[in-house]
């Protein structure tokens, strides 16, 4: 008979034969994949780590910087997280000040979004003091600064709802939908909200066959744009506007002249002294609502409106909310993880930039970071789920990879990327990894599905 010294020798071996079995098997799936025909110009980094653990499973080139697209996303929203707390909430105020109606932005990106009507709510508050006129109205957006657009995003996409500018009071995602309808040989464009603040110029065709097909480019004028296309049954589509406060204000001011309250000074914007205020409602957003659209659904104005709330609140003193602030604030906190600045550049929050820079290191250290900390349970039901909703809710729909993968997708032109957590097969075992890929083509996306399942497929 073996001694207990002999069995738990052999069965260790065993374990460490089984371990070394997998990391090959693992390597060798992997390999082959990235390897495809298809793929031989495109640049990945990948890192597997095992999330109980700590220990690399799979890496290759993981130390190498490459464009993350929105998985720049999870490095703001967990940075944000840890450093704001899950507490934090995004507050919108309104108050009196000699009798001039005041609204203090808190940089809130959802604010006019999903029954977050806060201009119904100021309505009624008003009425509810029984005033009938007001001396103006001043809109104070000052937690950010007036830099509303990355300079390195791209300049033709500006009109994009995933590109809108970004604010200290943002309202409605800061864009207008547009919707065409087509009646005999006449086409209509509406607005939703309906206001005059954007300015329509009709280029769209009618047409009696196929599919509609409408978009927009802005013109040298402010809020003027030209809507072209060809329309057979009814579309829609979502514009960026400029200048969002100035926007909430006109639709404030129109809202409270229908209810019969008359404005009879300016609106203006202007940085107020809040202690002089007399607050009349305010508007609570919590941070994990902001992260939830963030990851989730990846919502650009989510992000960027997170970096500069963290620049606002840990670097510039509660004002002026910046991009450079939120570089300074994401860079602290990933040299708090000893990771190198060789592997890293911010730019922007959302990933919208080109200039972003993380290998697939850097975004193993901060999920891993996450994984390993009291916020883990919250941040990862922010992410989207396999099979089931968010940005992946068409993907690992299969029942083997259903509810396995929590995951935040990048895409921007010639990029591809997928970090996040997944759970092996046996349910035994997570594991944390990120594929960054450039030069990507269309079958890169599926390469990189490929990958995941065989994380999972292997575990």
């Amino acid at each position: 008979m073996l001694s207990n010294r002999t069995r738990i020798s052999a069965i260790l071996a065993l374990t460490f034969v089984q371990q070394a079995v997998f990391g090959a098997s693992l390597q060798e799936k992997i390999e082959q994949i990235i390897s495809r025909k298809d793929q031989k110009n495109v640049q990945y980094s990948i890192m597997v780590v095992n999330a109980q653990t700590g220990r690399p499973v799979f890496s290759h080139n993981p130390s190498t910087p490459l464009i993350p697209a929105s998985n720049m996303k999870l490095v703001t929203s967990f940075a944000a997280m840890k450093r704001l707390g899950i507490d934090y909430s995004f507050t919108t105020k309104a108050g009196l000040i000699n009798n001039k109606l005041v609204v203090v932005g808190g940089g809130d990106p959802l604010l006019g979004l999903a029954g977050r009507d806060f201009i119904s709510r100021i309505t009624e508050a008003l009425k509810a003091q029984s005033i009938e006129k007001l001396d103006g109205i001043i809109i104070d957006s000052s937690i950010f600064d007036d830099e509303r657009v990355n300079p390195n995003w791209p300049k033709t996409q500006l009109n994009m709802a995933y590109a809108c500018e970004i604010n200290g009071l943002n309202y409605n995602g800061n864009c207008i939908r547009i919707a065409a309808a087509k009646t005999g040989d006449e086409i209509t464009l509406t607005k939703d909200p309906q206001t005059e603040f954007l300015r329509l110029i009709n280029n769209v065709k009618p047409v009696t066959k196929g599919d509609s097909a409408i978009g927009s480019n802005r013109t040298r004028q402010e809020n003027v744009i030209v809507v072209y296309g060809k329309c057979r049954q009814a579309a829609s589509f979502d514009v960026a506007i400029e200048k969002p406060a100035a926007f909430f204000a006109q639709l404030l001011a129109k809202n409270l002249n229908r209810a019969g309250i008359q404005i009879q000074g300016p609106i203006t914007e202007a940085s107020v002294n809040q202690e002089s205020m007399q607050i009349i409602t305010q508007f609570n957003t919590p941070i994990m609502d902001v992260i939830r659209n963030c990851n989730k659904d990846s919502l650009g104005i989510a992000a960027e409106c997170l970096l500069k709330t963290l620049a606002a609140n840990t670097i510039t003193g509660g004002r002026a909310g910046s991009w450079q602030g939120g570089r300074k604030a994401i860079e602290d906190y990933l040299t708090s993880l000893d990771i190198g600045k060789a592997e890293f550049y911010i730019d922007d929050g959302s990933g919208l930039s080109s200039v972003n820079k993380l290998s697939a290191n850097v975004l193993t250290k901060v999920l891993l970071d996450a994984y390993r900390s009291d916020f883990w349970p919250g941040f990862r039901q922010t992410l989207a789920i396999g099979g089931v909703d968010g940005t992946i809710r068409k993907q690992f729909y299969k029942d083997r990879y259903r509810s396995r993968v929590f995951a935040k997708t990048g895409y921007i032109s010639n990029v591809r990327s997928l970090s996040g957590l997944c759970i092996a097969a046996d349910g035994d075992r997570e594991y944390i990894f990120s594929i960054i890929t450039n030069n990507a083509n269309y079958p890169t996306r599926k390469a990189i599905f490929d990958i995941v399942e065989a994380i999972i497929d292997e575990g």
